[in-house]
């Protein structure tokens, strides 16, 4: 575009020549056309036109003009000190950052300016910017299935998997919680399907190349070569789509990636993100509710906590890897002496998976190298506590990786306590290098003469009261007061005057002043130069550090798992094959929540009983009890002890559950329709090794098509012989215990008095007698004119019940099947049933 002709993003009035600031804004946000542009102007960042705007709403900053002679457009600034805080606003807001920081002190002329960092949800790695837990950048491709690559830059972590249905790819992305997501054309050029995954994951989706012989390009220079893991188009597509972007965002600095893990889905126990939210592993169903992450969250560093999510996010299906991370948990609660030390020696440890990666691509500053250091100082600690430990914690020893020669080559390079920036000067540690120590020794000695300096002068001028200062506008002066001003040699040159004193300066003083700014500038220089090269010689150990940094992370887990062990009770499950058994197991969480009070219940399933059927009143604790099992089973298959007094427990290949549900009102569907379909993905899904938790299905519709249907969902899933624990209110249901073997009625104790309803959150074996609903409503509070009426009309409505009742079970009868013998017997309990409810209608006609 020609100079003097305003561009569109500044959406500037006039038609003047453009300020060269302006111009040189221009030409920097024409390179990233999809960042908001953060351009230093002194001591704030600015931004212009169309950005300011945005900016301005965002921020919620001033916006005001910039202008000159011909051209006015709008401008929004921030300080440089708030700029950290303002750009984690805009990135939680879904917007890419770019920022252009001045690179030379400012003169007479422009000053130089170039992007110096382009932020994204998905890419940030400074510390400054992140949480504690992972910060995924995903991509998706399709082809023959779907593809998912998933990367970490703060860490380098790169994975990546395929999928044959679109649940399964929602399900890992839903586990994952990535921040940023690059869909490929064909994905996001379909209106319906990027309805459908917008609607599922509120995240920011960025645009990126995704074909194949750049994405094939990518991998090769990042990775030196397409792995032979990536068997398919899709999945080079995708892998290579996350490289390219995040590349870009790093401006060229991959270096922390070192390889890409295709891990495959069906090699972890199958968790689907309605499982996930429903057992609340890592979000609370209300606003201030604890979940399952939180109540395990015992580790000590950064990187334990993550690898604590990775176990969670994939549950164990191999037995011997299940045993080897229980005997680890098992070995440190036994040894309070050894765990206590771990956990301390944990406690110091800095986030040693980010500072690796940070040393990899050459960004680390001189503290976090120091970090990297007092954290690597840790190492040989650690390795001598496990010396006599095999297994898991053996393996984890052997990983540890003490890297002397790293620590010695730091604490000889830095300075104890490092500034946070190069730039900064004082870092590097006397003798260390030669040329260095020589440049600051010439300076000190300069120095030392302006030390001498106002000794030396006084005695030879007779001033008593001469000073030797300085100030950031003169330089070194000789001040002198006015009484004195006559006793001033010949060879001092007047520089300032002021009230009651003049200032002065001397040929050999200024040249001292050159010749220490020279100084300490070749040495400030230099001193970069030396922390580069270490930093750079730091580069080469990565994988040394990561391997490292896994093993600190694994550890950090396992004595978070045996800590928590020992302060709430728990015992170590018994992997069996076939049934499960638990003794007085609790809810992890509600038990933490209230501090303890929590009424623990059993559990046993097994060929004989492998569907149990839950009844009872609402808030006795049908949904605890379902979500206590389950628990209880993830905990075994992540390496953890359970909350129970004995365990007993299978490797199920998955955990499937419907609890609760609500409205989609953004797609359109109803809690019905809601509650369908998730129920349909699991009797689709389910196998005889599943572990499935239904609650109150069928409720979302009307009495007899919510009974139809919950019956047939029991008859399938008994069929299956899979686990099943099934609430409901639909007592009809408890019939079922007599025609299909190996269902068995439980209920939760309740019991009804003169003082209202008590709940005993106990599960009982039979069928409850009653849901009380009406009673449950009188303790929510409903004014007692509605609760009173409501009882009425439920007598009434189960009087016509029972004809409906009779009148089904009649039309259903097979009189050539009944024996005279079973006909008296069925009639006799029609009149048992007739006559109570006929005392009942009595005693209803006189309360009247």
């Amino acid at each position: 575009m020609p100079v003097g002709v305003p561009q569109s993003v500044l959406k500037g009035t006039g038609s003047g020549v453009l300020p060269p600031m302006l111009e040189q804004y221009v030409a920097l946000r024409d390179k990233h056309p999809e960042f908001l542009l953060l351009f230093q102007v002194g001591d704030f960042y600015e931004t212009f036109g169309e950005d300011a705007e945005r900016a301005s709403r965002l921020l919620r900053i001033a916006l005001t003009h910039k202008s000159s002679r011909d051209f006015s457009t709008p401008m929004a600034g921030v300080p440089v000190r708030a700029l950290d805080h303002n750009v984690e606003r805009l990135l939680a807001a879904g917007v890419r950052v770019a920022v252009a920081d001045q690179i030379e002190e400012p003169g007479s002329g422009l000053v130089d300016r170039k992007v110096t960092q382009l932020l994204t949800p998905g890419t940030v790695t400074e510390e400054r910017h992140l949480t504690a837990d992972e910060n995924y950048l995903a991509a998706v491709a399709t082809g023959d299935g779907y593809a998912l690559a998933l990367l970490d830059v703060s860490t380098g972590e790169f994975r990546c998997a395929a999928f044959h249905t679109r649940t399964a790819l929602y399900d890992e992305l839903a586990r994952h919680r990535a921040r940023e997501v690059l869909l490929a054309p064909e994905l996001s050029g379909n209106p319906a399907l990027l309805a459908d995954f917008q609607t599922r994951f509120p995240v920011m989706l960025s645009p990126a190349n995704f074909d194949e012989e750049a994405t094939r390009a990518e991998l090769k220079e990042t990775l030196g070569e397409v792995p032979g893991s990536l068997t398919s188009a899709a999945l080079v597509r995708a892998c290579g789509a996350v490289l390219g972007y995040a590349r870009v965002t790093q401006q060229g600095r991959l270096e922390m990636v070192r390889r890409v893990v295709r891990f495959e889905p069906g090699a972890h126990m199958r968790l689907p993100d309605a499982a996930v939210r429903a057992l609340e592993v890592f979000q609370a169903q209300a606003p201030q509710g604890m979940t399952l992450m939180d109540v395990l969250s015992e580790t000590r560093t950064a990187g334990g906590r993550r690898r604590l999510r990775a176990w969670l996010r994939a549950p164990l299906l191999d037995e011997l890897s299940i045993r080897a991370r229980l005997d680890a948990v098992e070995a440190l609660t036994r040894a309070a002496d050894l765990r206590g030390a771990i956990r301390a020696l944990l406690y110091r440890a800095h986030d040693l998976e980010r500072l690796a990666a940070r040393v990899s691509t050459q960004r680390a500053t001189p503290r976090e190298v120091a970090s990297l250091a007092r954290t690597l100082d840790l190492l040989p600690e650690a390795s001598r506590l496990l010396e006599a430990q095999d297994g898991l914690l053996g393996a984890v020893r052997a990983r540890l990786g003490a890297l002397p020669d790293v620590v010695t080559l730091i604490r000889a390079a830095l300075v104890d306590d490092p500034p946070i920036r190069i730039g900064d000067g004082g870092l590097i540690r006397d003798g260390f290098h030669a040329e260095l120590d020589g440049l600051r020794s010439e300076a000190l000695g300069h120095r030392a003469w302006l030390a001498e300096l106002e000794t030396s002068e006084r005695a030879r001028t007779g001033i008593g009261s001469l000073k030797v200062g300085f100030n950031n506008v003169f330089g070194y002066y000789l001040e002198v007061s006015g009484p004195n001003l006559s006793k001033v040699p010949a060879d001092y040159r007047q520089i300032a005057t002021l009230k009651d004193r003049a200032r002065f300066t001397r040929p050999d003083l200024r040249e001292r002043e050159r010749e220490i700014a020279r100084l300490e500038t070749s040495a400030q220089r230099l001193e970069a130069e030396v922390f580069t090269d270490l930093r750079a010689g730091l580069a080469a150990h990565a994988d040394a550090l990561a391997e490292a940094a896994g093993a600190v992370a694994e550890l950090d887990v396992i004595a978070a798992l045996a800590e928590l062990a020992v302060e709430r009770g728990w015992v170590r499950p018994q992997s069996v094959t076939g049934g499960a058994r638990l003794v007085q197991a609790r809810h992890p969480v509600v038990e933490r929540a209230t501090g303890g009070r929590f009424v623990p219940n059993d559990a046993h399933l097994d060929d004989t009983r492998h569907t149990l059927l839950l009844t009872g009143p609402n808030m006795a604790g049908k949904s605890t009890y379902l979500r206590t099992v389950a628990l209880c089973a993830l905990l075994h298959q992540v390496g953890s002890f359970v909350p129970a007094d004995h365990a007993e427990l299978p490797i199920y290949d998955a955990i499937h559950t419907r609890i609760g549900a609500s409205d989609d009102l953004a797609g359109g569907r109803s809690t019905f329709m809601v509650e369908m379909s998730e129920l349909a993905s699991i009797l689709h899904g389910v196998t005889h090794r599943s572990l499935v938790i239904l609650d109150e299905v069928g409720r979302g519709t009307s009495t007899l098509d919510g009974l139809a249907i919950a019956q047939a969902a029991l008859e399938h899933l008994h069929a299956t012989r899979a686990h099943t624990l099934f609430a409901t209110h639909y007592f009809e249901l408890t019939r079922l215990e007599s025609e299909h073997p190996g269902l068995v009625n439980l209920h939760v104790a309740a019991e009804e008095d003169a003082g209202g309803l008590t709940f005993y959150h106990q599960v009982i074996p039979g069928a409850a007698r009653q849901s009380y609903g009406v009673e449950v409503a009188r303790l929510a509070g409903l004014p007692a004119p509605v609760t009173t009426r409501a009882a009425r009309l439920l007598t009434a409505l189960n009087a016509e019940g029972d004809d409906r009742k009779l009148t089904r079970e009649l039309a259903t009868l097979d009189l050539s099947r009944l024996t005279p013998m079973q006909a008296l017997e069925l009639l006799h309990t029609w009149q048992r049933e007739a006559r109570s409810t006929a005392e009942g209608e009595e005693k209803e006609v006189r309360s009247l």
